[in-house]
């Protein structure tokens, strides 16, 4: 069984996303300790990107803080090897076409494979195109995650039926950041791939509450919290660990509501 597949044997699988290099790497590696520590079952990186285009005005501050501090993603690959060395739950990347492009796509999931990566995230890869990513990713054991939005309407069958890993379902229109209330009927979204495959169902993008959290839990298998989380490091800075574990633990909790 996989590292991935097992993460969401245990309930409901809460998944930060945290920006790699923000404020710096090394208070990276403290916060996915602390969010390991406070009940991530898996976590998403982000190797930051000059125009991550499905991303928010906070997560593309965190990327350009990251830019500007002197992260690259050969540092980022060497931080994971070391993260390794006793962080076990599942790592994803995501991150942009022109990040794995430019670092040669073969070499790039090769090292993946190589520091001990899960899976990849690509959103602004799409589904028509993948075949130029999928097939090496399959050749190293690296899950191609794909994502589902609500405009994805009857492409929906037929990403979920040959997805990987988990499905990444969007949960709004838009960039990420954090929103007050979601209206999208993800219920509806769910039952769609309920009838094509039994993958692993996380949904994302607004989920900053704990409120929410356990609402949109109810109708998946986990959520990913991103913006809100962005949001304390940046408050925070180098000392964003303890914050942001609180909050993780509180929004764990509310995965289990009665």
């Amino acid at each position: 069984m996989s590292r991935i597949k097992e993460a969401f044997q245990k309930g409901k699988a809460f998944i930060p996303f945290i920006t790699c290099g923000d404020p710096d790497l090394e208070t990276t590696g403290r916060l996915v300790r602390t969010a390991v520590e406070n009940g991530a079952d898996l976590v998403e990186l982000g190797i930051p990107f000059s125009d991550p285009t499905a991303e928010g005005p906070v997560i593309q501050g965190a990327n350009i803080r990251a830019l500007a501090g002197g992260v690259t993603t050969d540092r980022i690959f060497a931080f994971v090897t070391e993260l390794r060395k006793d962080v076990t739950v599942p790592l994803i990347f995501m991150t942009y076409v022109n990040v794995v492009f430019s670092y040669g796509v073969e070499k790039f999931i090769s090292t993946c494979k190589e520091v001990g990566i899960d899976g990849i995230i690509l959103p602004d890869l799409p589904f028509e195109e993948k075949e130029e990513v999928q097939p090496i990713c399959r050749k190293y054991g690296v899950a191609l995650i794909s994502m589902i939005a609500p405009t994805s309407r009857q492409r929906i069958a037929r990403i979920a039926k040959e997805a990987e890993g988990f499905l990444y379902i969007v949960s709004s229109l838009g960039v990420t950041g954090t929103r007050s209330e979601i209206t999208t009927d993800l219920a509806s979204m769910v039952a769609v791939v309920r009838e094509v495959t039994d993958i692993p169902c996380a949904i994302g993008f607004g989920i900053s509450t704990p409120e929410q959290a356990g609402k949109i839990a109810d109708q998946a298998d986990g959520i990913i919290v991103g913006s809100a989380i962005v949001k304390q490091v940046e408050q925070y800075g180098k000392e964003s660990a303890g914050p942001v574990g609180a909050f993780i633990k509180t929004m764990k909790n509310s995965l289990f509501r009665i």
